[in-house]
């Protein structure tokens, strides 16, 4: 044996990555690791709206109306109005001006955020490590799989708001609404296996158009009846929960509404980063919502009859079709960032363990976080349209709105407990009271919103536990099959010995085996020696390994060790917004110094044929049968590694778990 096992191939490791880059994307990444979010701040801003703001932006479409409406009143009194119109500034100020843009923001996952960035932030090691189910991980998996819930209903609610405009247009047309609605949206879907790069660039621009429009309408009529303001007052919203707790229960579960897009401000960080967002909060968005709701409190201080659809009804006649065409737009940006943000979510779960492989396409060459997931697109569509003709108008989909926001937020609040003590070092007599206010508040939107289940909470539930159930599925089946691969493996000192033995001949060439083994020879490989006793004069086992960070920089990716006889040991740590590419990962590693021959190579990977041990299975046959199926849809290994399809020798073996 030429050299120790294990021995480092020389100046491999930690070699600088000067001129070797895996993709256009990962170079300009990897250099902004220092220069984070370069440009101009003002552009990033703008980016920001049409990136981030487009859900919360569009939440004075129905937000106001449905409070309105769970008041119960034929004709909304003044002090309703008050009462509202201040619930809903307060809210604002503090769960999302404070809650989110100050403090949440700061929880950066090395500039990535999110709750799956959040979770691996303050509990990366437990969300692959055991079969046994961390708290903490239960957490980020519940609050992910609302955030799918969230997903389905967003699109349809937004579009669904935006077409009702038509009916003011002429009664004749709320027959088309839902259609008109269900056109808007599949051709939404449609257009995603093209990017965003385009299109994204038109978002910024018409969202500002978006707020300086609303919050002008909102400030002219402000301006006819100014006794709006004196919701300014945080007694008004006081005296409304006082004077009819039963009432304003029902009340504060529609004020959420006017949140909804808060969790997004900072699910979408990767895009702009929290400066950007922040200027874009604080110079914009906020003062032309804030400007927009008190607008529909003196319209219906003026006319209370105008309750039907006070948004619509700030504009003159003559702007409604303009204002319909705009707001057509603004929903359809709206659900634009949801349906981006599942495609990063899903990337996401699938890099941690918690989802099946999935294909992933990039759409961009600067953005790695512009991706296109085909299955969740479309699955995400037909759970869109099942929901637009289940519910039919945005007034029934509020009710099924804000359980799954609300839950999500609440366990973000809980992750950021962790995250104060154990990364910011604050001291628990600080951090107790102010996680305190935010979880109460928090809590009581749940709450709220929890009234709302018969009428339609049930739906997100629903979608959310399924989610969950296929997630913790995945993630128990997932680590039983590599504890038992680990068991069927071979130590490396004793199979390079059992392959001198064994193997009588060496084809030219590389073979690649990739494997979920990291510590030893894989059972594909032994397998392999035992039926064919030939090998190639290369051999490299090849290994991923994901990282807590969302990408890992050039220069700490690779790890290449020179095991003796031709063989060598190769571990790629990726971060969880990173996929994986294998040819690619060659060709870095020959310009770091391991020499081999890259035009005669071929794959090899397992073709696990997975059966429940009769004897002592630790999974039950339910959770099997979900993971089995989980794993017989999953994107075929060599779609997800990027291996040619002409270079594959897939190696038959079952494993019992």
């Amino acid at each position: 044996m030429d050299m120790p096992s294990d021995a480092p191939v020389g100046g491999l490791i930690d070699r600088s990555a000067t001129g070797v880059v895996s993709s256009p994307s990962d170079a300009r990444l990897d250099q902004a690791k220092y220069l984070h979010h370069a440009g101009s701040p003002w552009f990033l801003a703008l980016t920001a709206l049409g990136v981030v703001f487009g859900d919360i932006g569009t939440s004075p479409l129905y937000a106001f109306q449905v409070a309105l409406t769970g008041t119960g009143h034929p004709a909304p009194t003044a002090a309703d109005v008050l009462g509202i119109v201040s619930l809903i500034l307060w809210a604002l100020m503090v769960m999302v001006s404070l809650k989110y843009v100050v403090f949440v923001l700061r929880a950066d996952n090395d500039g990535e955020g999110g709750i799956l960035a959040l979770l691996s932030l303050v509990g990366a090691d437990q969300v692959a490590k055991g079969a046994k189910l961390p708290a903490i991980v239960l957490l980020g998996v519940i609050g992910a799989s609302l955030l799918y819930g969230d997903g389905v209903i967003t699109p349809a609610i937004s579009v669904l708001s935006a077409m009702e405009g038509l009916k003011l247009v002429a009664p004749g047309f709320e027959h088309f609404i839902v259609p008109a609605t269900i056109a808007v949206l599949v051709g939404l879907f449609v257009i995603q296996q093209h990017g965003t790069g385009i299109i994204g660039k038109l978002f910024g621009p018409i969202m500002v158009v978006w707020f300086v429009v609303i919050g002008g309408l909102g400030a002219a009529n402000i301006w006819l009846a100014p006794a709006i303001l004196r919701a300014v007052n945080p007694a008004e919203a006081a005296q409304f929960l006082i004077a009819d707790p039963k009432v304003s229960f029902v009340v504060i579960g529609a004020v959420f509404l006017a949140l909804t897009g808060g969790e997004a401000l900072y699910a979408d960080m990767g895009h702009v980063g929290a400066s950007a967002i922040r200027r874009a909060w604080f110079g914009l968005v906020l003062p032309a919502l804030l400007l927009n709701y008190f607008g529909q409190g003196a319209l219906i201080l003026a006319d209370p009859t105008a309750a039907d659809n006070p948004f619509y009804k700030l504009a003159p006649g003559w702007a409604l079709i303009p204002m319909l065409l705009l707001a057509t737009f603004a929903t359809i940006i709206a659900s634009q960032a949801l349906i981006s943000g599942v495609f990063s979510l899903t990337r996401q779960a699938m890099q941690m363990g918690l989802s099946p492989r999935a294909k992933i396409t990039p759409t961009s060459f600067d953005e790695a976080g512009q991706i296109y997931v085909p299955a969740a697109n479309w699955l995400l569509m037909v759970g869109t349209l099942f929901t637009v003709v289940l519910f039919r108008s945005s007034e029934n989909l509020a009710a099924a709105y804000g359980i799954a926001v609300s839950g999500t937020m609440l366990i973000t609040t809980i992750l950021l407990y962790r995250v104060t003590v154990s990364r910011w070092q604050w001291p628990a007599a600080v951090a107790i009271p102010v996680i305190a206010v935010f979880g109460a508040i928090d809590a009581t939107f749940l709450v709220s919103n929890s009234i709302k289940i018969v009428e339609g909470g049930w739906f997100p539930l629903i979608v959310g536990t399924v989610i969950a159930i296929l997630m913790l599925c995945w993630r128990k089946g997932s680590w039983e099959v590599k504890h038992r691969l680990h068991e069927m493996s071979m130590p490396l000192p004793e199979f390079l010995v059992y392959a001198d033995n064994a193997v009588i001949g060496r084809a030219p060439g590389m073979g690649v085996w990739l494997t979920k083994v990291d510590h030893g020879a894989s059972p594909m490989l032994l397998r392999h020696i035992e039926h064919n006793r030939v090998l190639h004069e290369t051999v490299v086992l090849l290994t991923f390994i994901s990282d807590r960070r969302p990408r890992v920089p050039f220069h700490e990716r690779h790890s290449v060790h020179r095991l003796g006889h031709g063989f060598y040991r190769i571990q790629v740590r990726l971060g969880f917004m990173q996929t994986p590419d294998i040819p690619l990962t060659l060709i870095n590693c020959n310009r770091l110094g391991f020499d081999a021959d890259l035009e005669h190579k071929n794959y090899y990977i397992a073709h696990e044929t997975i059966v429940r041990s009769e004897e002592g299975s630790s999974m039950g046959p339910i959770t099997f049968a979900v993971f089995s199926f989980l794993n017989r849809i999953a994107s075929r290994a060599p779609d997800f590694f990027k291996i040619p399809q002409d270079a594959i020798i897939e190696v038959g073996f079952r494993a019992a778990i």
